[in-house]
Parts: structure tokens; C-alpha cells; sequence
């Protein structure tokens, strides 16, 4: 049968995300793992992670936030995630009496502290919006990820750290980001259940196969 002209679109898709995945597996995971391991340190400690971005970008930021205050895979702590973009009054309040550049800014004034960490999504790196909050969370302490595009771009260049996606489809980027905070979600959850368990070898708490702790040495 021969290929229609859908047909061929669709293939160059595919190939375009298994390379923009490649990039991503040889450039990206390194980052991931140590963004993961910081919100491990972050969360559990009373720490919180503000996420915003535009369209389908705000969709990815919400995905993240849903998959920490509820779980990823097994079942541990809720932590305190917030997607900006989700507090529709919020932003409809902010964005008629300061203006569409400040929906965010002004929400990470309200709920950031030093020491938490605000991620950022965009596709582009070139919303206003998103670069006013990377601005505001760095004049408060809090840390800044981007998670991008290809670079350069400004989002990228005012955060922290950036995770850039070098493919030239919006929709290639999306998709890719969408591995990366599952990727991200894995890290964080491999931390904490690692840290959990140090603690409790620091304690002398062992956990037999039936799940119920016992100090070590009880009977």
C-alpha cells in the first residue's frame, strides 16, 4: 500500500520526536537527576514548587505540579506544588488591573520564599510573562528553571538552570517535555525514597518484607 501525504507527515513526526528524545537522553538526564534530587531536599523540607507557562506549556507545568502533590508511581507524602496559571481568578484579577506580563510575577511575589523553585515551560523562551516571574523569583531567593526550546533564548538566559529541547515543531518540544517531567517525577521520587531510607538506617528502624517497621534488635 502506498503512503498518503498524512502518511509521510506523520513519520517525519515521529522521527522528529525520537530525535529530539536522543538529544534529550544524551544532553538532558544529567540535569534532570540533579533538578530531581533538589526538589528532594526542597519539598520534604517544607519547601514548595511554583510552575507556570502559556497553552499547551501551562497544560505540561500542571501535569508536573498533579503528579507531586499526588503521586507519580508509589505511594509516599503529598508536597506542595502550585501551577500558577491554574488560579484563574488570580490571573484574571492580576491581568486586568496590572497586565498580562504580570499573571505570574505577581503570584510568585505573593507565594514564593527563598529557597523554593519556580519552573518555568515555554516552548518559545520568549513569553513576557514567564520572564517577569524569573525576574521576580530571583529578586526573592527563589530558584529558577526553565524548561525551553532551542537556545539561545531569553527565558533560558534569565533562569538558573535551563533544559533546552532542540527540535524545530512546537509540538516536538511539547512532547519532549512531557518525558521530562516524568523523567523529572522519577528523580524526585528515587531521592526521597533513598533519603527515607537512610533515615531510617540512621534511626535503626529496619523495614521487614511485610512493610511494618520494627527497631532493630526488637523481637
Amino acid at each position: 500500500m502506498s503512503q498518503t501525504p498524512s502518511h509521510a507527515e506523520a513519520h517525519r513526526h515521529c522521527q522528529s520526536l525520537q530525535t529530539a528524545l536522543q538529544r534529550l537522553r544524551a544532553q538532558g538526564l544529567d540535569r534532570l537527576a540533579h533538578w530531581g534530587h533538589r526538589l528532594a531536599d526542597v519539598l520534604p523540607a517544607g519547601g514548595r514548587l511554583l510552575a507556570a507557562g502559556n497553552g499547551g506549556s501551562a497544560a505540561q507545568a500542571q501535569h508536573l505540579t498533579a503528579e507531586l502533590v499526588g503521586r507519580y508511581r508509589e505511594e509516599r507524602a503529598a508536597y506542595s506544588a502550585i501551577a500558577l496559571h491554574a488560579e484563574t481568578s488570580s490571573v484574571t484579577a492580576i491581568g486586568n488591573d496590572y497586565g498580562f506580563e504580570n499573571v505570574f510575577a505577581r503570584q510568585v511575589a505573593a507565594h514564593g520564599r527563598a529557597g523554593d523553585v519556580l519552573i518555568l515551560l515555554s516552548t518559545s523562551g520568549r513569553s513576557g510573562n514567564l520572564l517577569s516571574a524569573a525576574m521576580t523569583a530571583r529578586a526573592t531567593g527563589v530558584e529558577v528553571w526553565a524548561l525551553t526550546g532551542a537556545s539561545p533564548n531569553p527565558l533560558a538566559e534569565a533562569a538558573d538552570q535551563a533544559l533546552c529541547i532542540d527540535a524545530a515543531a512546537t509540538a516536538t518540544v511539547q512532547e519532549a517535555h512531557l518525558v521530562a517531567v516524568h523523567l523529572l517525577c522519577e528523580s524526585f521520587d528515587a531521592a526521597v525514597a533513598a533519603s527515607a531510607a537512610t533515615a531510617r538506617r540512621a534511626a535503626g528502624v529496619r523495614r521487614p518484607p511485610n512493610g511494618v517497621e520494627a527497631l532493630k534488635g526488637a523481637p
